[in-house]
Formats: structure tokens, C-alpha cells, sequence
């Protein structure tokens, strides 16, 4: 990091408290300016991993617990990975922040998950969703089963992505997002949410399934990785904010931030890959994308109407083209083939050039 910039950072963190600090909050803030001075932004990336590492964790051991992958990437994983795109929608509100960044961010992170998350663990590890015939004849009837329900659960999630940036391109159709279309995309994701949480109970009734106690401690831990989060992305939104000039700066703040909160997912999708567990490396970037788009677009437009950014239109295509590859591989194949992840890394560069410097 320059050293002009280093400077601007320690200017801009030793400044008075932002009004929407809460003074728990101000004072982790204050502390750590002064312990770390400039390089504060730093320890507030560290802080940021470190949490969604924790998260990953006991997301692993919610795993062995039992908890099926398209559960696990699709009811829980959205929310530890998602949980800085939705502060971030209350920090772009709080301070008044141009509500355009939220759009740029959520289109950058569901881009990121749906070329080059899944792309890169396709190239390096493989990505069969159904094992090939061979090894099938080697398996249990059951994993089969289960293996082919994940497939069916895989193909609504990604319909569901398909269905949602379609609603937020017809409704934005008159170039912005006003209250209205936030309350319709706010409700959308939350009849999505019904629907997977009733689809759990049913399954754990006719498994004659309970969860496990070990839940609690879990969701704690998860909680406080949640609260860490909170700090740090508190902490760089506000350090962007008073940088006005250069590419790491508040000109940039969509692009910044999408890259930074879709470290976790892409953590995941790495660590799940090389598990080969990529039915969980689908669900949990396509949950993301759930938080995104449609939630955290939909608050955004409850606080105050969203301007599109200029790449609107080329990235929902390239989403919605994304996905369409994704659902019929999956549904042809079984698996994304490694020439697909790098279609997909293509794509994502391609898009990269159309938002950044076309």
C-alpha cells in the first residue's frame, strides 16, 4: 500500500466517530487505531478472515453432525458468508453512502460465485455432482438416492437465481429500484426461506430425524464470528469512505467491497472442492447469491431508491447466462466439466472489462 495512502488511512481513522457507531463499537474502533495506527485497515481484513474462518469451522463440524450438503450450503452457509453484504446495505444507508454501490456490490459478489468460485474448484478438483457409472455400481443404493436428490435440490436453488435477477431486471426496467420493488424482492427471498425450512422439517419427519444439541453451540459460535464481521466491515466501509480519489477509494467502494465479502464463499468453495463435496460448493454459492440478490438489494431499496449502475444490463445477462450453463451441465451431465470452469474464468475476466474499464 502506498505510503500517501497510508496516510490518508490513519487520517481517516483517527477521525471523529461516525454517528451511526454505536459506542461499543467506536471504542473496538478507537482501540485499534491506536494500537495499529495505519495499518489498521489491514487488522480489519485480518479480522474479517479470521471470522469467516471461524464460521467455516463449524460449519464443517454441522457437516459431520449429520446436516445434509444442500442444507448446509442452502439454509446456513448463506447467511455466514452473506452477513457483511447485508451490513454493508445498513453502513452504505447509515452514511449515506450512493445506494448505487449496494447494486455494484451484489452484482460483483454474484458474478464472483457463479463463474469464478465454481469455475476454479471445477478446473482443479473436478465437480461431479453424480459420480460416473463405474463408480455408482460401487456405491450403496442409498448414496445414490441421496446423491440425485442433491442434484434436484442443486437445479431449484439454481432456478431460483435465475427467477430472482430476472424479477430485479424487470422490475428495475424504468432504471432504479424504488420502496415498492424492495418490499417485493424482501418478500420474494423470505417465501424462498419458508419454502427450504419446511422442506427440512418435512425431510427430518419422515427420516424420523432430529437435529443435534450441539446446534446451539454451534449457531453461538457462529453469532460471534457474525459480530466480528460486523466490526470489520464496519471499520473498512468507513476507512473507504474518506478516501476520495485513486482506485482503492470511495469511487470504487461497490467493486472493493464485493471482492472483499466474497473472500469467505470463495474459502469455501476452495475447501469444499478440494473435499470434494461440490453440492455443497453450488448450494453455498448460490445461497450467497440468494443474499444478494434478491435480499440485500431489496433492503437497500426499502432505505432509499437505487440508482443502476452503467454495467447493469451486460451483468445480468452474463448472471443469467452463468446460470443457464450451470443448470444444463448439471442436468445433462452430472458435473461441471473442467472446460466449463474455464468458459466460466473467461466470463468473469470478460466481465471484469466491461465493468472496470469499458
Amino acid at each position: 500500500m502506498p505510503v500517501s495512502l497510508l496516510a490518508q488511512a490513519h487520517i481517516a481513522l483517527g477521525a471523529a466517530r461516525s454517528a451511526c457507531l454505536t459506542p461499543r463499537v467506536a471504542a473496538v474502533v478507537d482501540f485499534l487505531t491506536a494500537q495499529f495506527g495505519a495499518a489498521t485497515p489491514w487488522v480489519w481484513v485480518a479480522v474479517f478472515l479470521a471470522a469467516s474462518l471461524l464460521m467455516v469451522w463449524r460449519l464443517e463440524h454441522l457437516t459431520q453432525s449429520g446436516m445434509e450438503g444442500t442444507v448446509l450450503g442452502t439454509l446456513v452457509m448463506p447467511y455466514c458468508s452473506g452477513i457483511g453484504n447485508i451490513i454493508f446495505v445498513y453502513e452504505v444507508y447509515s452514511q449515506s453512502l450512493p445506494s448505487q454501490e449496494v447494486m455494484t456490490n451484489c452484482l460483483v459478489n454474484n458474478l464472483t460465485n457463479m463463474t469464478l468460485c465454481i469455475g476454479l474448484p471445477a478446473i482443479i478438483w473436478g465437480a461431479a455432482v453424480l459420480p460416473s457409472a463405474k463408480r455408482r455400481a460401487k456405491r450403496k443404493r442409498r448414496d445414490d438416492e441421496v446423491r440425485r436428490l442433491n442434484r434436484l435440490s442443486m437445479l431449484l436453488t439454481l432456478l431460483a437465481v435465475l427467477f430472482f435477477t430476472g424479477a430485479v431486471w424487470a422490475l428495475a426496467r424504468d432504471g432504479g429500484l424504488d420502496f415498492g420493488d424492495g418490499l417485493v424482492l424482501v418478500g420474494l427471498f423470505f417465501f424462498w426461506q419458508c419454502f427450504q425450512v419446511f422442506d427440512v422439517l418435512k425431510s427430518n419427519v419422515r427420516e424420523n430425524r432430529s437435529l443435534p444439541w450441539t446446534l446451539v453451540v454451534d449457531f453461538a459460535l457462529l453469532l460471534l464470528g457474525a459480530y466480528a464481521v460486523y466490526l470489520s466491515v464496519q471499520g473498512l466501509v468507513q476507512w473507504l469512505a474518506r478516501i476520495e480519489h485513486g482506485f482503492i477509494s470511495v469511487q470504487n467502494l461497490g467493486w472493493l467491497s464485493g471482492w472483499l465479502l466474497v473472500l469467505p464463499n470463495a474459502g469455501l468453495a476452495l475447501y469444499y472442492g478440494w473435499k470434494r463435496q461440490p453440492e455443497v460448493i453450488y448450494t453455498s454459492q448460490v445461497g450467497d447469491g440468494h443474499i444478494c440478490i434478491p435480499l440485500c438489494v431489496g433492503l437497500a431499496a426499502l432505505f432509499r431508491p437505487i440508482q443502476l449502475p452503467a454495467f447493469f444490463n451486460v451483468a445480468v445477462v452474463i448472471l443469467m447466462g452463468a446460470v443457464v450453463i450451470h443448470t444444463l451441465v448439471v442436468l445433462i451431465f452430472g458435473q461441471l466439466p473442467r472446460f466449463m470452469g474455464w468458459l466460466l474464468t473467461a466470463v468473469y475476466g470478460y466481465f471484469l472489462y466491461r465493468g472496470l474499464f469499458a
